[in-house]
């Protein structure tokens, strides 16, 4: 019987992006410009967290933001409504954004004159995981409403990011929601990561949480 060669095109995919996304960082560097990925499930509050840490960073720094999305730009008119720059990056069925795709919509937004650049990722815990987008920070988003026990399901993207934001503290009366369990299940995957509960409704939370997103990007920066 004839042999026959096995190609296994996601570890090649993956391996490409992964050259491509450390090309990226290296171009960012020399730019002097962070790139921040934020990754969550849909419903999570990403867009309204962004709107809170903007409203806490903009004196300080000059922000953009693509919005990635199958359809749609509802997000992205958000943004711009609150007066930040912003692009919508339809990606066409795929569910997450790779290093390529950052840079296209990078060129898009116009970056010279920004110091950060925040990418809404699409909404998803496990794809956008996966690809390297070529972020120097990346940072997750779990809702209240979602449960205590993602950090078990969806390991990869809490391994991947320095920061956990807990979001929707506002609604823990209305669910059966463990804070120290959450922890302790993001701790076991990522012990260096951070856990921030937070409300950005209400804005509980935010500060400290952006007191410690300008110091990584002031060690992005150094």
């Amino acid at each position: 019987m004839a042999n026959v060669d096995i190609i296994d095109l996601k570890k090649t995919i993956l391996e490409d992006n992964d050259a491509d996304a450390n090309v990226l960082r290296e171009s960012l560097k020399k730019e002097n410009l962070v790139y921040i990925n934020v990754m969550s499930s849909p419903g999570s509050g990403k867009t309204t967290t962004l709107l809170a840490t903007i409203a806490g960073l903009k004196d300080r720094y000059k922000i953009g933001v693509m919005e990635a999305d199958i359809d749609s730009d509802v997000d992205a008119k958000k943004i711009a409504e609150a007066g930040i720059p912003s692009v919508q990056l339809h990606t066409g069925g795929m569910c997450h954004l790779d290093a390529d795709m950052s840079r296209q919509g990078m060129r898009a937004l116009g970056c010279e004159n920004l110091d950060v650049v925040f990418l809404e990722n699409v909404g998803n815990l496990v794809c956008p995981a996966e690809f390297d987008t070529g972020a120097q920070i990346n940072v997750v988003i779990l809702s209240v409403p979602e449960g205590h026990d993602k950090p078990l399901k969806y390991p990869l993207v809490f391994e991947k990011c320095a920061a956990v934001l807990v979001n929707k503290i506002d609604a823990l009366p209305a669910f059966d929601f463990d804070m120290d369990q959450v922890k302790a299940y993001v701790k076991a995957r990522n012990p260096q990561a951070k856990v921030f509960p937070i409300s950005a409704k209400t804005g509980d939370g935010i500060a400290d949480w952006c007191a410690y997103l300008s110091e990584l990007i002031e060690q992005v920066r150094a």
